[in-house]
């Protein structure tokens, strides 16, 4: 009886808030490749009140940590370097990116913490970012990862140490995927 009850608060509190659920449900789901075009996984974007959560499920990569951003471009088609994603997302207007979570003077909006590869070359993982939204906010200065060129999410062949420049030492772009 106890657990109907708790089921049926919860299920009341929901119902309550209608239009805070609604206003923050844009999302969408957009493939991984790698850079010989095979698809490694899927990714989905879901807009929070507070940023954007990320959803990633691949396979085929090397074991061990990965560095992964937000890059500007919402193009993964030179997929031997997806070079065409550009740089990471950053504010606009911004003359130059400081990178890394770790770094006291950062300013990337493309950062994210690394993601762990298993001995099988699967990771499954869900990411959070305070740093964009995913669609454009009126008043709000963060950029967002559905804007005019759109954005990608690149996953690298190395881990990123979250201080060096420009790019935490991560390495070559080893999978893309444009936000959804």
């Amino acid at each position: 009886m106890r657990k109907t009850l708790s089921l049926l608060a919860v299920a009341g509190i929901l119902s309550a808030v209608p239009a805070l659920a609604h206003n923050h449900t844009e999302s969408g789901a957009g493939t991984i490749k790698g850079n010989d075009g095979s698809v490694l996984g899927h990714v989905t974007a879901q807009a929070a009140p507070k940023g954007v959560l990320l959803r990633v499920d691949v396979k085929g990569l090397t074991p061990g940590w990965h560095g992964i951003h937000f890059h500007a471009k919402g193009d993964c088609g030179d997929q031997e370097k997806f070079l065409n994603s550009g740089a990471h997302v950053h504010h606009h207007g911004l003359e130059k990116a400081t990178h890394g979570l770790l770094n006291a003077e950062a300013n990337d909006s493309g950062d994210l913490p690394n993601i762990f590869v298993h001995a099988d070359g699967t990771a499954q993982v869900e990411l959070f970012s305070t740093f964009v939204t995913y669609d454009p906010v009126e008043g709000d200065d963060r950029p967002a990862l559905k804007d005019a060129d759109g954005s990608a999410l690149v996953i690298h062949a190395n881990p990123d140490d979250h201080i060096t420049q420009p790019i935490g030492g991560a390495g070559a772009r080893v999978a893309c995927a444009v936000i959804p």
